[in-house]
């Protein structure tokens, strides 16, 4: 399996990886709380870390959804937090035309899952140069995401991760089918659990995006079982005050608790 390397981090290098952060960039405060806190706690758990924060929400249930900062601000926030406290930042991007000012400040470049498909931002993606995390969309087998993987390969680019976030079930719901971590592997590339997003219920309030909070750990106990690089978690100081994703995002303590165990099995697995 090839390493994917962001910044000072490795991927599939033998040490678990958290991505971590809120799903917006809501304000300089708030990434600064939740950054200093997690890289503290990876710190202390021997867990390497990347802080995550999107700059704009494309893809809110409702117009009167709030996207977040935009992607002057957003950015300009992502490379404080990157200066600040010396750690690679992760951001989504949903336009080819954003992605070389993204490319500036970001390590890495996420794919939303509704966009693992599209071509032409996979190749954008490919050529900035920066690692690639492709979200297997909630439609695709995981088999199929090697169709995704091969767009960005065609640049030239193989620092390539997938991360798995559930699939569709339903109406405003989302199951997780742990083979595809297994499969996703086999295309040679690290694999990234998304805990909180596959407990999402999409649409499921109305005009918002529900969550089953309560299934996060065991869903990311039974990922490290199966075999991760990455735990992928939204965390929030105070999650029923956040912008966006916050009946599925954890808190503080619920993040310690569950890095904490998933760290325990990864070591175990080794």
């Amino acid at each position: 399996m090839r390493t994917v390397e962001a910044g000072k981090v490795v991927f599939g290098a033998g040490r678990l990886v958290l991505i971590g952060g809120p799903c917006q960039a809501e304000s300089l405060e708030l990434c600064c709380e939740v950054a200093e806190f997690l890289k503290g706690l990876c710190a202390e758990l021997g867990v390497e870390y990347v802080f995550k924060a999107s700059y704009d929400k494309a893809n809110r249930s409702s117009e009167k959804g709030v996207r977040g900062p935009g992607l002057e601000r957003g950015l300009e926030i992502l490379a404080e937090v990157k200066r600040r406290f010396d750690v690679p930042v992760i951001t989504d991007v949903h336009e080819t035309v954003d992605v070389p000012r993204v490319a500036e400040v970001a390590d890495i470049l996420q794919i939303p899952a509704f966009l693992c498909r599209q071509t032409d931002l996979l190749h954008a993606a490919g050529r900035s140069g920066r690692a690639v995390n492709i979200k297997k969309g909630q439609f695709m087998a995981p088999e199929d995401m090697a169709g995704a993987l091969e767009k960005v390969r065609a640049t030239g680019n193989e620092n390539i991760l997938l991360t798995e976030r559930g699939t569709t079930f339903g109406y405003h719901n989302l199951v997780v089918d742990m083979r595809s971590l297994v499969t996703m592997r086999s295309f040679g590339v690290p694999v990234v659990f998304d805990a909180t997003h596959s407990v999402q219920l999409p649409g499921g309030l109305g005009n918002a995006s529900g969550g089953r909070r309560e299934f996060v750990f065991p869903l990311a106990r039974a990922a490290a079982a199966v075999g991760i690089d990455a735990l992928f978690t939204e965390v929030h100081p105070r999650p029923d005050e956040a912008m966006s994703d916050g009946p599925n995002s954890l808190d503080f303590q619920q993040a310690r608790e569950i890095l904490t165990t998933v760290k325990k099995i990864y070591d175990a697995l080794r």
